[in-house]
């Protein structure tokens, strides 16, 4: 049976800086800790950390402030396990994530909008693929780059096909994977846009980025490359609430067959 690349969600709680932050910040690096050490001892390929407590967010540049908390929070992770550590840094800061990762030696990171342009409610985003692969090459060519095709909570440019913005970020972006989700976290992803993509860039690495559920595994296997996983695998399938072992064990075995 073919397998997946599974990569699991270590959500942050609100960091130094945001709105919802409450001191020290010792609490939010034992529960991201504890949440990644979850995912490693279930049988994930990765993590990926993500700032997701910190909204509302920022359509671009973060304060200083949060690229300082979550380099603290990546490098107790990383010092907490033994497989592949990832960053996304909420909404769009690219060269953030890619910073830290750097400094956290992180194997990659992931960019909502890397090329073209969205409509979300941070206002208009616009990618940056040009600085960003400028950045990567002299800082760590090595640390992968995965970028969301149309990403979630998002509206594209009237007219603009999502096989066309896929293509541009294979082809023109300098992406590694690309990501297909739903319109919103927890969402399932359109099976048929996913076959669409497939059809037009046969080569390219597709990761699923929301609604993945152990019962859903069997259409995705043979079709997409990976998956990245948050809501289901939490306790009460409640994305606010820590990562659960029975949980995140049963979406692996789904994944691998062995029951």
């Amino acid at each position: 049976m073919p397998s997946l690349q599974l990569i699991g969600m270590v959500h942050l709680d609100p960091l130094p800086g945001s709105p919802r932050y409450r001191p020290p910040l010792g609490a939010p690096i034992r529960k991201a800790v504890s949440d990644a050490r979850v995912l490693e001892s279930a049988g994930f390929d990765a993590l990926l950390v993500e700032n997701y407590g910190d909204a509302p967010y920022f359509a671009d540049t973060v304060p200083a402030v949060t690229v300082a908390g979550m380099t603290r929070v990546v490098s107790e992770i990383k010092n907490a396990v033994e497989f592949p550590v990832g960053v996304n840094v909420l909404r769009n800061d690219a060269e953030a994530a890619l910073s830290i990762a750097t400094a956290c030696e992180a194997r990659f990171i992931r960019v909502n909008v890397l090329s073209g342009t969205m409509y979300t409610d941070q206002g208009v985003i616009e990618g940056n693929a040009a600085e960003l692969a400028r950045l990567r090459a002299s800082l760590c060519p090595d640390v992968e780059v995965l970028a969301d095709v149309f990403v979630k909570h998002a509206t594209p440019p009237a007219g603009l096909r999502i096989t066309d913005a896929a293509a541009d970020l294979w082809h023109r972006a300098m992406t590694d994977a690309l990501i297909v989700s739903g319109p919103a976290t927890g969402s399932p992803a359109d099976r048929g846009v996913i076959e669409r993509i497939r059809t037009t860039l046969p080569e390219a690495r597709i990761l699923v980025g929301s609604g993945v559920t152990a019962s859903r595994v069997p259409e995705l296997v043979g079709l997409v490359d990976g998956a990245i996983v948050g809501t289901d695998i939490k306790e009460d399938g409640d994305i606010h609430r820590p990562v659960c072992l029975d949980r995140a064990k049963a979406l692996v075995r789904a994944i691998t067959g062995n029951q």
